[in-house]
């Protein structure tokens, strides 16, 4: 195993070197993957859209029952424990990572009900998408979403991810779009193994409908936002696989990504006429207007 770097992170309230930040392993963050993460952007050493991340912490803390956490009461006290580590990092611009499990207790699948969250905080420097892959944009696979019915909970638990993902790389591919049936037949979109997807019909950014097997991604109200602003018609509704292989555009976003272009689909171009395979203009306008955000959405 490779050492772990001595950048600072903080386990609990206390900082100190990553490689010295200890928890048990009856944690049951360790045990059962019982836990919510958030990954927050930083530019410029400020939180992009921090207000937004947090709400979605606690809306995942509360779906799964967390008990309070200790000194984090307030929005003033997650920002001077967050903006710490980020002080402690060198690079200006970084990828936050907040953990919260349900704390360490004997291994049962009952939780007992005085349980003292595990929270852990640290940063990486941000690894920005190059600009060559932008300009070519990337190629994804379709794969039948085989994870549990909950992805709207951003929980610790992602060996369905990890899988997904690994499905892609085996394959060559950025990323899997994942597909579910539903009571209305399908198979319909639900989102990428890491990313929310979206595509472009007749000029329009369209997205599934936000549900039980989607993660809300902090992105989508950003992009509702910018396509307000670049006069782009937005709308969230039941997308099939055939609507996503007849695309226009197809679009990744993430915390990570941004907003991303995919120019190939299971080994296939994707678009039309002089577009086909290339990143299309509605993919331009946002990621110029996410650039924008960035500089103005940042605390």
């Amino acid at each position: 195993m490779s050492a772990l770097p001595d950048t600072l992170c903080d386990l609990n309230g206390e900082l100190l070197p990553l490689s010295q930040a200890k928890v048990s392993v009856m944690d049951r963050g360790f045990i059962f993957g019982d836990g919510v993460y958030e990954a927050i952007p930083v530019y410029g050493r400020r939180l992009f859209r921090f207000d937004e991340h947090l709400a979605r912490l606690h809306r995942n803390l509360d779906k799964l029952r967390f008990p309070d956490l200790p000194g984090l009461a307030s929005r003033d006290d997650w920002l001077t424990r967050l903006r710490r580590v980020v002080g402690g990092q060198a690079a200006d611009d970084q990828m936050l990572y907040l953990q919260v499990t349900r704390g360490v207790a004997m291994r049962d699948h009952v939780p007992p009900v005085d349980l003292v969250p595990t929270v852990f905080i640290m940063s990486n420097p941000m690894k920005p998408v190059p600009p060559e892959v932008r300009h070519q944009g990337v190629a994804c696979v379709t794969a039948r979403d085989f994870r549990w019915e909950r992805g709207d909970i951003k929980s610790t638990s992602l060996l369905g991810n990890v899988m997904a993902r690994q499905l892609a790389a085996d394959q060559g591919a950025a990323e899997a779009i994942l597909f579910r049936d539903g009571p209305q037949g399908g198979p319909w979109l639900t989102e990428g193994s890491s990313s929310n997807v979206w595509i472009v019909h007749e000029g329009a950014l369209l997205g599934p409908p936000m549900n039980e097997h989607v993660l809300e991604g902090i992105r989508v109200g950003l992009l509702r936002e910018l396509c307000e602003e670049e006069g782009i018609a937005f709308n969230l509704r039941p997308i099939s696989e055939a609507d996503v292989l007849a695309a226009d555009e197809v679009i990744l976003s993430s915390a990570g990504r941004e907003v991303l272009p995919v120019t190939r689909l299971d080994g296939d171009p994707v678009g039309h006429g002089a577009l086909r395979g290339k990143p299309g203009p509605v993919y331009g306008r946002l990621y110029e207007a996410y650039q924008r955000a960035k500089r103005e959405q940042s605390v």
